[in-house]
């Protein structure tokens, strides 16, 4: 067996790690991520955040209005990317995101433990594209980031 000290280590670094939850169904997809967030907090975490494609519209995705949270699929109706993010617990997620993301069925969250950067709402997942067309998490340290960044921005996104 391994030391107390090392045990409790190992505890300890067990319980501090981020965490994703995606859905894609019929419900509303905050509230089931919400609820898995809620499911990861034993984990430890320092913020939390969620995006959902809400649709938008016809009438919103003619309207005049930032192009950058607007997108129209080819096969489908026009849509958005929402994000709330917030740093501390996901009961405080859960307030900021009541009164909206309320019709998406499809999206991402995510619990993050700061490796890198201050627990803030800025740095907490999913972050965005400039464009807003485009929301991403992960775990851990992307070590190609300068890869990824360059084929992103090969493709147009900033």
């Amino acid at each position: 067996h391994a030391p107390l000290a090392d045990r409790s280590a190992t505890r300890l670094h067990r319980r501090a790690m981020c965490g994703i939850v995606a859905y894609l169904g019929p419900s509303t997809a905050k509230d089931v991520m919400l609820a898995g967030l809620a499911r990861l907090e034993y984990r430890g975490y320092d913020s939390a955040g969620v995006a959902c494609v809400e649709a938008v519209p016809p009438a919103a995705a003619t309207a005049n209005g930032p192009p950058s949270v607007k997108r129209r699929s080819s096969s489908g109706p026009s849509h958005t990317i929402g994000v709330v993010k917030a740093a501390g617990k996901v009961s405080v997620l859960a307030s900021r995101s009541s009164s909206s993301l309320n019709t998406g069925t499809v999206g991402i969250a995510h619990t993050r433990w700061a490796t890198h950067g201050a627990p803030t709402d800025a740095n907490a997942h999913p972050h965005t594209s400039s464009d807003g067309g485009l929301a991403i998490v992960h775990n851990g340290i992307v070590e190609n980031f300068v890869a990824l960044r360059e084929e992103l921005q090969r493709n147009g996104y900033r």
